[in-house]
């Protein structure tokens, strides 16, 4: 029996990207905060208000267990609070504290240089097509992983 090709395997590649994108990121960006807890610092920051776990957790496509871990050690770090929701005490807000501002504003400079070095094989114009097909295939993928929600259809 012949060998597959692997380069035809998109869960292949994209374990390689992954692979590439965790070195990068741990030499040019951060050993501390993790590409995930990245996300959640740059979520809540978009939302001065706050956001509750649920609401962040679904901007960031991270399930319920994986956010609450990500929240649990980000609070540990002093980079976060929760307060209590003046529109239903029920809830609790996310907020990042002003250490975790700065620590966002830092890495925020980080990953522009480290996507820089990440996407230089590719020219401006196929890097927005990169976005665009890999948006797409992540986007159907959230379907998959949330049955109820039907498979978006190939354009």
């Amino acid at each position: 029996m012949a060998a597959v090709d692997l380069a035809t395997h998109p869960g292949h590649l994209a374990r390689r990207l992954q692979q590439a994108h965790y070195l990068l990121w741990n030499t040019m960006v951060s050993e501390e905060i993790t590409s995930p807890q990245f996300a959640v610092l740059n979520a809540i920051i978009s939302e001065p208000a706050g956001l509750d776990q649920r609401t962040v957790g679904e901007k960031v496509g991270l399930d319920r267990s994986t956010i609450a871990e990500v929240i649990s050690r980000l609070g540990r770090r002093g980079l976060l609070d929760k307060v209590r929701d003046p529109q239903d005490g029920r809830r609790s807000l996310l907020r990042l504290t002003d250490e975790g501002t700065r620590t966002h504003r830092k890495l925020t400079v980080r990953t522009a240089r480290m996507n820089q070095v990440f996407l230089a094989p590719l020219s401006a114009e196929e890097q927005v097509l990169f976005f665009d097909l890999i948006g797409r295939v992540a986007d159907a993928a959230e379907g998959l992983r949330n049955p109820a929600e039907p498979v978006a259809a190939p354009r």
